[in-house]
């Protein structure tokens, strides 16, 4: 069994693949700003400063990098979007100057990344998806997808197998998206965002706790991949078939217009109104099967009925 030290390993990914890891018996260690003494394999960081405790180096087998700030917490002031890109940039380039400086038996490092690196679908409905080889957005989350994944490429240059996940909608009932689609189902009002056609790239979070345990297992896995399901679905098809799994058939659907969208939650409206289609055929290539390929089966099981 491996060491796994873990970036962003209190977050909900982190969380979930600490758990999963755990289970196949690998001994996980946990990167954190806050770590106390008396917490067992928890090492502190700080990549503002660039501390990072070489210890936690030093054990490590394989490095899972997924320390950023909520892309969707706060509204994007300028100052909070400074925030989210210095989180991945700063933390990024710690880990890779810490490889260097630090005798250490990693064999791979396997970051996140998000489908923010594309831009909007040229067509709407049947766009052609995108695939790895696609440039990066010229907006805010492009390029901050892109300096992201700069600050963590030189790790290949040290011997290390690197591996990047772009991540669409992680679906989860313990946050993220999937909390705050359900919300107005409370009230039996299943909220439609603008005019419901754009394409959400989604995949469950077991799939994708599974993916870097794939990553992990498999020698031959490097380089970019998306990290999505293979059968993405527009915004009405999601609300909907959430709203069934949840209401039945007693809901009331609910269009939100684009304009009360950009009150609400200003430039973030860009990305929530956004199509996005991303292939998953790369990731299928290298031997990956998903257990939730449809958002149906996701919902199903992330929702039970009673």
């Amino acid at each position: 069994m491996s060491t796994i030290l873990i970036t962003g390993g209190t977050g909900l990914i982190g969380t979930a693949l600490s758990t999963l890891l755990r289970e196949k018996g690998h001994r996980v260690m946990i990167l954190s700003r806050g770590a106390a003494p008396s917490q067992p394999d928890t090492f502190r960081w700080d990549p503002d400063t660039g501390y990072i405790d070489p210890e936690a180096i030093r054990e490590a087998d394989f490095i899972i990098h997924l320390a950023g700030a909520g892309v969707a917490d706060k509204r994007w002031s300028a100052k909070r979007k400074k925030v989210i890109e210095e989180s991945r940039t700063k933390s990024a380039a710690l880990l890779v100057q810490a490889l260097t400086g630090i005798p250490n038996r990693v064999k791979a490092v396997i970051s996140a990344s998000g489908i923010g690196w594309y831009g909007a679908d040229a067509v709407i409905p049947n766009p052609r998806p995108f695939q790895e080889t696609d440039p990066a957005d010229g907006a805010f989350l492009g390029e901050t997808c892109r300096r992201w994944e700069e600050a963590i490429a030189p790790v290949a240059t040290l011997g290390k197998r690197l591996v990047i996940f772009r991540t669409g909608i992680a679906l989860s009932t313990k946050g993220g998206a999937l909390v705050e689609f359900r919300k107005p189902l409370r009230f039996g009002a299943a909220a439609i965002l603008g005019s419901g056609k754009q394409v959400a790239s989604w995949i469950h979070i077991e799939d994708l706790c599974r993916l870097y345990l794939h990553a992990i297992e498999h020698d031959d896995c490097s380089g970019v991949f998306n990290a999505v399901a293979p059968r993405p679905v527009d915004n009405r098809t999601l609300t909907l078939a959430l709203a069934r799994q949840l209401k039945g058939r007693y809901f009331v659907p609910v269009y939100v217009p684009s304009f009360l969208l950009k009150i609400m939650i200003g430039e973030m409206s860009i990305e929530v109104l956004k199509s996005t289609t991303v292939s998953a055929e790369k990731v299928r290539s290298i031997g990956f099967q998903f257990i939730y390929p449809s958002i149906e089966k996701a919902l199903a099981a992330l929702l039970p009925r009673n």
